[in-house]
Formats: structure tokens, C-alpha cells, sequence
């Protein structure tokens, strides 16, 4: 054992020398050195491109590792790092290619190498090479600005980098995309570098960017074509409608067409035969089927624009994609009333078998639908068919192996009319007048499945069942429906039948009754609701064919539109419902029986709202019977049937005094206002009346009506003030008599000068007198009779005091009757003395004749003296009296007067002419006074002088 190990250890260390020498030899490095190197611009692509040449083994193939650096600028600014891997086998050129973000126009690359065997048993990299120089030569003139890259191609979404560069170091240029200020980062004194990030598609026509120096018109721009992200292919399928072409088609999504840049291509690649399509359209390709009867196909959609591809991958058999073309020679055959025939033609498609799908549809609907199986011909036969109804037909056909329904063929047709199947629905409305009846009939329009056919016209028969008479015949044209009709007081039985242009249908019958009867029916409120009104009745004692239940669909319109529906004799309750119904609104109804006589009777009215409102308006409220402690309101006027709902009554609104409510009012608040209130119940009561108030106080009050859903429109509330207790009776008896007044005072200034003329005429004026131009004065100046020189005929005393009274008789001698047979009819009896004197100036006539009643006394006095000189001539319009001596107030009173007057103060507006030998009153100086009686009433009071005594 000792041996053996001895001779183990000797072993390995004659081995050990060995181990390290081949060690040594296979730990040898292998250098595979880049050579000549050259780096080449393309200004287009703005990309480096790098060609080198390598030296390997010839006798194997080595996997070798190049790392690239790039440097923007200077050596040391090193901006990309990258390791390329080949295979070399003996001498080799390679090439590589860096895109470049930024133009590479705007700074010069630098580019070197070095690289590593991969398969080496020790992989070390080699040395560097020498930096290689890429520059772009872009000598700009000092004034010149240029913005890079010219008009470039992006995607939408992706980073962009931009510069500017000026011919001089120039700080003053400014730079916008689309308008927008941007700011860039200064790369050397005179390159600044813009980045945008996540560029948006804009417009077809590209994005703007441009630099301005500013305060020059230098501007230099570009244009980024932003093209749309080139989508996948969607929906991609293949079908074929006669086993020689395959239809592909698919959706495109967005097209990345942009001017001068043309829209994704697309291939279609067949993986199964190998062939290859170049598509001439982006949504849809065609395969031509190969006469090897290929059944399976792989496709392999490749879409692929400037940036990048997209495909997608199908595999289909083409028995399962089988889409056959559409029946041809369609026709509808054998049309009657009720029937008809659809006929057809498939395409064949091989030995395959089609089943083709037939639908019939009638009034916009589907009404049959039928599976046929066809290889060439085929048909479908329609039945139970409306008359005079319009249909449409259509056929689409599938393979076996179901893929897709072809597209459909469609004919139209019209079945033969028939005459119609059941009677008009009839109603009537009657207004009976002095001696006739006035009859308007109604009737719904035939339904399509019972007019069968276009109804022409309604044929009206009316036959008189009092007299025997020949029916009388009206035909009214459709679309009518309704029409007058004017009978007499008659009972008549009406028959309206509908027709079309194949026949007739069944007459609906009506009776109008002469008799009128009496009809007298309670109306009844119902409530109503959204969805209408649950009406009943009781059934009426004698027996009825049925009933009829009338109303309004819009009872405010006229016509109303009356609508009406018939009932069974066993139905005693129904729902009215319509979509014409609003709230607000009022609907009547009315329920009649139908007699077994066809005669109609009334049973019963109903009237109600599906929703009641507020009142709309609130009443115009009159005052009347305003007196000193009350006065009435009342609204007699207000329309309580046109309201949208039932006036339950009304609220008398009162605003109160000193804060305190009348008796039967109740204090409440209105619109942040408290007021008093008073409820009326009754809605017929439109009267009410406010007692107990005190005169002269002023009231405000508002009258406004409720329903079950609220109270009417509060509006502004009305003034009323009582008056005093007394000023009516006075104003009563006052103004009639100030009108009296009125009256008479206008009269009497209309009828002033009448009056002056009747009652108050001017006195004559002497100087107009025509006596004296009778006269020859024998002064040159005219002389006026002196008074004073006068001696009277005759006085007459009145009431002539005591103590004068014996004077005037010692002095005076009386008058014998002989002498002066009528002094009676021309003296007045004034009061206290006077004289009376003769004056011949007057009456020239009764001078010359000398036939007077108081025979003058010779004249003695001198001529001269007979009138006084015109200056002694008293003035009757200044002095109405003068005094003689010893007498006072004294009257002059003198005229020629009529013999028959006898009221000394009735002087006549026009009075006659003095007739020859007329007497002749005496001028008398009256004194002024009351008047005293006639001469005829006292006559002994007169006392006569003698005839020696007148006035010459």
C-alpha cells in the first residue's frame, strides 16, 4: 500500500509541467482589430452610416462583438453607446447604420470602434481606433438663419428634435410652433436645439415651426408631416361566392396618407402555396381559387408604411366560406284576394344546395317567414291573405355549411279587393228645432282588415216610419265621415253602408225618434285619473240592445271631435281612456240605451277632470248698494263651468283695521300679508255682502276661487269707501234744483231781449217825437213847455193828508160830469198828490181838433212860454222825478196812451198810433211811491179843477 502511493504522487508531479505549459498556450488572447474605418452622412435619411473591414480565421467562424461610441460636438461628449455582433470567417467588410434624433446638420459625430471575440477561450476587447470625424459642411452668410430638418416626416405620438442655425451669434431669435412661443436650449454660439415631445396630428397638411429675428423680416421655417400610427388590420376575413375567387376584405383604421407621402400598402401572403399579393386597395383584396382544388388556406395580412408593419394571420376552409349571390327572376304569380305566389332563381354553386329564406311582410311589419331548400328553382305559396291589402315579398339564400345570408331580392304586390266585412260603427247627434230635426251622422272609418279595399263612398238611406214614403237615397264620397241630414218631426230609421269597388258592406242601423221625450237627467261628477275615467250606470227597466257611452276629446275646440263607443247589453261599468286627454280640462259624457227599436235613449251624464287645476283667472267683482254702513259684492259673471277644475267656492279676502277682523272673518296670511278671510261654500254664491261698517271708512278686499287643488290668482285688491250718512238725500233734492236754475238762467239769457222788449220797453224820447216838426217856433231857438207855467185842467189828489185836504177844496172848483164825461178811463190813482196837465206837444191831432175830454180854459199867457228853452228840459234818462215847491218827489208821467189801458205799468213794445179825436191823457208830476188803486176803485178821492184852470 505504501508503494502505491508513492507511485501515485510521482505520477502527478511529472504531469503538473505538462498542465502548465498547454495552459499557457490556450490562454493566448485572439485580437480581431477594426480597420479602416469610415463614417459617411445621409442628410435625407439623417443617419450615419458605418463601413470597417475585419480580419479572421480562414479555416473557422468567429462571433465577434463590436462596441460603437458616437460623440456629438467633441470627443469626450459621448452620447451613444452600442454593441453590434457578427460572425466573421476570414476578411470581411461590415456595415452599420445610427439614426440621428437630431439633424445632423447641427453638430459634428465623432464615431469609434473596438471589439471582441465572443468565442475566444479569454474574449477581451481590442483597443480603440482613431475617432472618425462625420460633419455635414453648413456655411451660413452672417445675416442668414435656417431651421432644420426641411419638412420631416414623424409619427404621431413620437419625440422630435429641431434646430436653428444663424450665420452670427445672434440672441435675438424667437421661435413658435403653430403660433405658440417655444424655447430651445443653446447647443454651441450659434445652433439653439428645440424638443417636442408626444407630437399631436394637427391637420393634413403638416405642422408649422419658424424662427424670427426679431425687428427683421428674416423668418425661416419648417413643415413636420405628423403622419397617424399605422393601425393593425381589423375584421380580416375571406369568403367566396363561386368557388373560383376569394374576397378578402378587412378594416384599414386610420390612413397615414400625408402629401408627398403615400398610405400603408398592404400584402397578402399564402403560407400553404407560398404566393404572395401586392393589394391594390387598403380594405379589400381578391385570391384567385388554383385548379388543384385547394380547400385550406393560411393567410398572412401585412400591412406596412413608413415607420412600421403590422400583419395578421387567418386559416379557413373555403366550403365553410360561402357566400352566396342573390335570387334572381323573382316574381309573385296567381294573385286573388287571399292568396299568392312567390317563384325564384339561385346560382349553382357546385354540387352544393341552398337553403333560401322567404319572409312576407304587410302595414310595415313581418307577417310569414318560410325556410325553402333550392339547388336552381324555387317557390312559396301565400295564403289566408287580407283583400286590397298591399304586401312585399322578399327571398335570400345560404349555403349548407352556413356562412352568410345573400342579399335579399324583394318584389311588391297587392291583393284583390273584396267587399267589405262588417258595417260602419255609426253614431248621431240630434238637435231638434220649430217643426224639424236636425240629424248629424257619424262613422268610423273601416279598419284595413274589415274595408278590404279602398272605400269610394258611404251610401245614407233614411226612411220616414210615421208615413209610407220611398227611402231617400244620400251617397257621400269618402274620406268622409259624417254628414247633415234634416228631417221633419218624424220617426225615421237611417241605414249607412260603406263600399269599395268590389261590393258592399252589411248597413249599420239607426233610429232618430220624432218624439224628443223628456230626458231630464242629473249630471254626476267622477273623479277622473291619468289613465281616464271608470264610469257605471244602473241598467234601465226595459230591455236594450246595448248601450253607447259619448264625449269630447277636446271639448274646448269646435268641432269638438266627438268620439263615442259601443257597449254590450250586459255591460253596466267601462274605462274611457284617451291619449287627446290633458289635465285642467273638463270632459262631459253622456251614457245612452240602445231600444230593441234602434231608438236611443239618455240614461245618465257624467262630467270630471283627470286632474283638476287651480283656477286660472279669479272673478271681475262689482260693487253695488254702497251705502253709509254697507255695501255688496258680487260676481255674477264668472264662468264656473270653463275653470280647470270643480269650484268647490270662494275666499273674501279683507284687509283688516287696526289689525282687528269683522265678524265672520278669520285672520290668515297672504303673501307676507295678514289679512282677513272669509270662506264661501256654496259656488253659486256670488254675492256677498259687508254690513255693520262706519261711514266715510275705506275697505280693500280680493275675491279669488278654490278647487280640490288650490286657490286661484291672488291679484290686487280693491278700494271701496263708504260715504256719509246725509250728503246723498241732500245731493238728491240740491241737484235737481241747481239744474232747474241752470235752466232757466240759460233761458232767460237767450230769451233776454224778448223779455226786455215784453216787460221793460224804452220810454219814447221826445226829441224823436214827430209833433215837433209841426211846430214853428218863432225864436230861432226851440223853447220847451216850463212846468211851472202850467195850469192844469184838473188834479186829482190821492191820499191827500188831513190838513191839506180844505185848502184844496176852497181853492179848487170841481169838474162837472158834462164837462168831462170819461175821466175815469185815462186817470190812475197815485199815490200822494200830483198834477195833471194837458200837454199839447203830444197829442197834435187832439190840438187841432179840439176834441179832448178836459176842455181847456183860454189861453192867456205870452206865446213864448209855451215850451221851455232846450237847456230848462228835464232829462228822462238822468231824472225819472222833479219837485215843485211845496211838493216832493213828483213822477213825470206823459205819452199818448191807449184808451182801453188800464195798468199803468203795461207798457206795450209796439203800441198803436194815436187815432184821430183819441183822448188825451194829461201829463201828471207823480210823486215816487208804491202804487195805489185804479181811479175806477176810488173815485172819490179825485178832485177837478175848474175850466179856467189849464195849462196853456
Amino acid at each position: 500500500m505504501t508503494h502505491l502511493a508513492i507511485f501515485q504522487a510521482t505520477f502527478l508531479l511529472a504531469l503538473l509541467p505538462l498542465r502548465t505549459c498547454q495552459s499557457e498556450v490556450s490562454s493566448e488572447p485572439l485580437w480581431l482589430t477594426p480597420e479602416s474605418l469610415r463614417v459617411s452622412v445621409n442628410s435625407t435619411q439623417q443617419c450615419l452610416h458605418v463601413q470597417w473591414s475585419v480580419h479572421g480565421p480562414a479555416d473557422q467562424e468567429v462571433k465577434v462583438t463590436f462596441q460603437i461610441e458616437i460623440s456629438r460636438l467633441k470627443p469626450s461628449n459621448v452620447i451613444w453607446v452600442e454593441n453590434y455582433s457578427a460572425t466573421v470567417r476570414g476578411s470581411r467588410a461590415l456595415h452599420w447604420r445610427w439614426d440621428s434624433e437630431l439633424p445632423l446638420e447641427c453638430a459634428v459625430h465623432f464615431v469609434r470602434m473596438r471589439s471582441r471575440v465572443d468565442s475566444a477561450p479569454r474574449p477581451l476587447w481590442s483597443s480603440w481606433n482613431a475617432w472618425s470625424k462625420a460633419e455635414v459642411q453648413n456655411v451660413l452668410p452672417g445675416d442668414s438663419l435656417r431651421v432644420l430638418p426641411t419638412n420631416r416626416l414623424v409619427e404621431e405620438g413620437s419625440n422630435v428634435t429641431i434646430c436653428y442655425i444663424s450665420g452670427s451669434h445672434q440672441n435675438n431669435i424667437s421661435c413658435y410652433l403653430e403660433n405658440v412661443p417655444i424655447h430651445g436650449e443653446p447647443l454651441g454660439p450659434n445652433v439653439s436645439v428645440f424638443t417636442l415631445s408626444n407630437v399631436p396630428f394637427i391637420r393634413y397638411t403638416g405642422t408649422n415651426m419658424y424662427c424670427q429675428v426679431d425687428h427683421t423680416h428674416i423668418v425661416e421655417g419648417t413643415v413636420l408631416f405628423v403622419s397617424k400610427v399605422l393601425e393593425e388590420p381589423k375584421d380580416f376575413s375571406c369568403e367566396t361566392r363561386d368557388f373560383k375567387t376569394l374576397n378578402c376584405t378587412w378594416n384599414p383604421g386610420h390612413s397615414t396618407a400625408l402629401p408627398k407621402y403615400p398610405a400603408q400598402s398592404y400584402a397578402l401572403f399564402e403560407s400553404f402555396s407560398g404566393e404572395k399579393k401586392f393589394c391594390q386597395h387598403t380594405n379589400y383584396c381578391t385570391w384567385q381559387v388554383g385548379p388543384d382544388s385547394q380547400e385550406t388556406y393560411n393567410f398572412t395580412l401585412v400591412a406596412e408604411n413608413y415607420f412600421r408593419k403590422r400583419s395578421v394571420t387567418m386559416l379557413l376552409n373555403l366550403a365553410h366560406r360561402v357566400h352566396p349571390m342573390s335570387p334572381f327572376n323573382v316574381f309573385i304569380k296567381n294573385v286573388s284576394a287571399t292568396e299568392a305566389t312567390l317563384t325564384w332563381k339561385v346560382h349553382p354553386i357546385g354540387n352544393y344546395s341552398l337553403l333560401c329564406q322567404v319572409e312576407l311582410r304587410g302595414e310595415g311589419k313581418g307577417l310569414q317567414q318560410r325556410n325553402v331548400s333550392s339547388t336552381e328553382n324555387g317557390q312559396c305559396f301565400f295564403s289566408d291573405l287580407a283583400p286590397g291589402t298591399a304586401y312585399a315579398a322578399r327571398v335570400r339564400c345560404a349555403a349548407s355549411h352556413f356562412w352568410k345570408w345573400s342579399e335579399w331580392t324583394r318584389r311588391s304586390f297587392r291583393t284583390l279587393e273584396a267587399a267589405p266585412s262588417e258595417a260602419p260603427d255609426v253614431w248621431r247627434s240630434v238637435k231638434l228645432a220649430l217643426g224639424s230635426c236636425n240629424v248629424t251622422l257619424f262613422w268610423k272609418p273601416l279598419s284595413k282588415s274589415r274595408a278590404h279595399g279602398e272605400i269610394l263612398f258611404y251610401n245614407v238611406v233614411a226612411e220616414n216610419l210615421d208615413t209610407p214614403s220611398s227611402p231617400k237615397l244620400f251617397s257621400v264620397p269618402a274620406p268622409a265621415n259624417g254628414t247633415e241630414l234634416t228631417f221633419d218631426r218624424c220617426s225615421y230609421q237611417i241605414h249607412v253602408t260603406a263600399n269599395n269597388s268590389a261590393g258592399t258592406s252589411p248597413a249599420s242601423v239607426i233610429v232618430v225618434s220624432g218624439d224628443p221625450g223628456s230626458e231630464e237627467v242629473e249630471e254626476e261628477r267622477v273623479p277622473g285619473t291619468e289613465d281616464g275615467f271608470s264610469l257605471s250606470w244602473k241598467r234601465p227597466s226595459g230591455d236594450v240592445t246595448g248601450y253607447v257611452m259619448e264625449w269630447c276629446d277636446h271639448p274646448q275646440d269646435s268641432p269638438c271631435d266627438l268620439q263615442w263607443k259601443h257597449l254590450g247589453p250586459n255591460t253596466t261599468r267601462t274605462v274611457i281612456s284617451s291619449d287627446a286627454f290633458r289635465p285642467g280640462v273638463r270632459y262631459n259624457f253622456r251614457i245612452y240605451g240602445i231600444s230593441t227599436e234602434k231608438t236611443a235613449h239618455l240614461l245618465g251624464k257624467k262630467t270630471g277632470y283627470t286632474q283638476e287645476l287651480a283656477p286660472s283667472d279669479s272673478p271681475q267683482v262689482a260693487v253695488s248698494n254702497l251705502t253709509s254702513q254697507s255695501f255688496a259684492l258680487s260676481w255674477r259673471d264668472y264662468p264656473t263651468g270653463s275653470q280647470p277644475g270643480f269650484i268647490r267656492g270662494y275666499h273674501v279676502y279683507l284687509r283688516p283695521k287696526a289689525g282687528q277682523c269683522p265678524p265672520g272673518f278669520q285672520k290668515t296670511a297672504l303673501a307676507d300679508d295678514s289679512v282677513c278671510k272669509h270662506d264661501i261654500y256654496n259656488p253659486e254664491q256670488k254675492t256677498f255682502v259687508m254690513e255693520n261698517l262706519q261711514p266715510e271708512s275705506s275697505h280693500e278686499f280680493l275675491v279669488t276661487p278654490y278647487t280640490s287643488a288650490g286657490e286661484g290668482p291672488h291679484g290686487d285688491f280693491t278700494k271701496v269707501t263708504t260715504p256719509d250718512e246725509y250728503p246723498r238725500a241732500l245731493i238728491r233734492i240740491i241737484l235737481p234744483m241747481v239744474f232747474f236754475l241752470v235752466l232757466i238762467t240759460v233761458l232767460c239769457y237767450l230769451k233776454s231781449q224778448w223779455m226786455k222788449d215784453t216787460c221793460y220797453p224804452d220810454i219814447p224820447d221826445p226829441y224823436k217825437s214827430s209833433v215837433r216838426s209841426l211846430l214853428k217856433p218863432k225864436s230861432p231857438h226851440p223853447t220847451i213847455m216850463n212846468i211851472r207855467a202850467c195850469i192844469p185842467d184838473a188834479i186829482e189828489v190821492v191820499n191827500k193828508p188831513e190838513g191839506s185836504k180844505s185848502q184844496s177844496s176852497d181853492a179848487r172848483k170841481p169838474l162837472t160830469e158834462t164837462e168831462c164825461p170819461n175821466e175815469a178811463d185815462y186817470i190812475y190813482l197815485l199815490p200822494g198828490p200830483f198834477i195833471c196837465f194837458e200837454n199839447f206837444t203830444y197829442n197834435q191831432a187832439a190840438a187841432d181838433s179840439g176834441s179832448r175830454g178836459c176842455l181847456p180854459a183860454p189861453h192867456n199867457g205870452p206865446p213864448g212860454q209855451l215850451l221851455p228853452s232846450p237847456g230848462n228840459l228835464p232829462n228822462p234818462l238822468e231824472q225819472k222825478y222833479m219837485n215843485f215847491p211845496g211838493e216832493t218827489a213828483l213822477n213825470y208821467v206823459s205819452q199818448v196812451a191807449s184808451p182801453t189801458s188800464g195798468d199803468k205799468d203795461s207798457l206795450p213794445t209796439n203800441p198803436p198810433e194815436p187815432a184821430p179825436h183819441s183822448e188825451y191823457r194829461m201829463q201828471m208830476a207823480v210823486p215816487l211811491g208804491p202804487a195805489s188803486p185804479s181811479p175806477r176803485e176810488n173815485r172819490s178821492s179825485v178832485t177837478r179843477f175848474g175850466q179856467g184852470e189849464h195849462c196853456s
